[in-house]
């Protein structure tokens, strides 16, 4: 709710910056209605991310305990605590995962249903390829200290890549962000300091000029964004 009538002001603002008309603002205004659901998609993609980090030190830990003897389950079991001392807060994603197949396991249910649930609410491919193999490595017997090891390798290794990406796009992103609102105090500071010379835009023909100007924003904006979201 808060998100939107902040997208909804920015909205505004931007509208009449371009327009200087009260019903044109408004109705553009409505456009902020799509900032909740980029908020909530940004979130998500947080949350993947961390969950993605936290779910590798698991990994690390269920090889350890693997490689000292214990089985498969109690290694999840003796996770689950390492991870409480790694990451304190009771509301860590991976903790509240992890909860969630001990209690399964104490249910009586496989370790792999309990992974596979796992990995279709992660939505994460590196969780999802990770239960697969598991699953199929527990059916036919395969080492399983070496699948993990080798996964928790993988997954740091793409964390490590990812990493890097994102402190190379940083500053193009920030510099993207400038850009963008560039148009919009230039706009501002013309209509303040020379508003006669602005007059012409806003009768006539000048209104199709700055929709042409808006959506040309607009277009740029997603075509940005798309050229920043690099996938691995």
């Amino acid at each position: 709710m808060t998100s939107g009538v902040i997208g909804g002001g920015i909205a505004f603002t931007a509208a009449y910056l371009f327009y200087r008309s009260v019903p044109a603002a408004l109705l553009l205004s409505a456009a902020g209605i799509v900032v909740p659901r980029l908020y909530r998609k940004f979130l998500l993609e947080r949350r993947k991310q961390r969950l993605a980090q936290q779910f590798k030190e698991a990994l690390y830990s269920i090889a350890s305990s693997l490689a000292a003897g214990r089985s498969v389950e109690n290694a999840f079991l003796t996770a689950q605590e390492d991870l409480k001392l790694l990451y304190p807060s009771p509301n860590t994603e991976i903790i509240i995962e992890f909860e969630i197949v001990a209690a399964r396991l104490g249910y009586g249910e496989p370790l792999e249903h309990a992974l596979n649930d796992f990995s279709r609410r992660a939505r994460i491919d590196d969780i999802s390829q990770f239960a697969d193999v598991f699953t199929t490595c527990k059916r036919s017997g395969g080492d399983m200290v070496d699948v993990i090891r080798r996964t928790s390798q993988m997954i740091g290794e793409k964390l490590e890549v990812q990493q890097e990406i994102a402190v190379m796009v940083a500053q193009k992103r920030f510099e993207s962000r400038i850009m963008m609102a560039v148009p919009f105090i230039f706009l501002a500071f013309l209509s303040i300091s020379a508003p006669d010379y602005m007059k012409p835009l806003y009768s006539g023909a000048g209104y199709f000029l700055l929709t042409g100007a808006l959506l040309a924003l607009g277009f740029c904006y997603m075509l940005m964004s798309k050229i920043m979201k690099i996938r691995l």
